[in-house]
């Protein structure tokens, strides 16, 4: 049971054939161009979000740094343990 079915018949008609064919690629370059005209908004879109974000990171980056010339860099501190291949690890 078949709850939907399209159409299957084709035209008789050359006239009929030909117009539906034009109409068929009509669709298909509409389709087309649509297509290509969101990629390309999303393309741009996308590319100036970036770039407005990576000018708005430099800036953070360009007040957050004192005016001091002498200032130490940050320093991450903490405790390391060297482990050898050789012996395994006591538990």
């Amino acid at each position: 049971m078949r709850l939907f079915q399209l159409p299957s018949h084709r035209f008789r008609n050359p006239l009929a054939r030909a117009l539906s064919l034009i109409v068929g690629v009509a669709l298909l370059g509409v389709m087309l161009v649509f297509g290509l005209v969101v990629a390309g908004v999303l393309l741009v879109g996308g590319g100036l979000w970036l770039a407005l974000r990576q000018w708005n990171r430099a800036r953070a980056v360009g007040r957050a740094t004192p005016a001091a010339g002498g200032a130490r860099p940050p320093v991450l501190e903490g405790d390391f343990v060297v482990l050898h291949d050789r012996r395994p690890i006591a538990r």
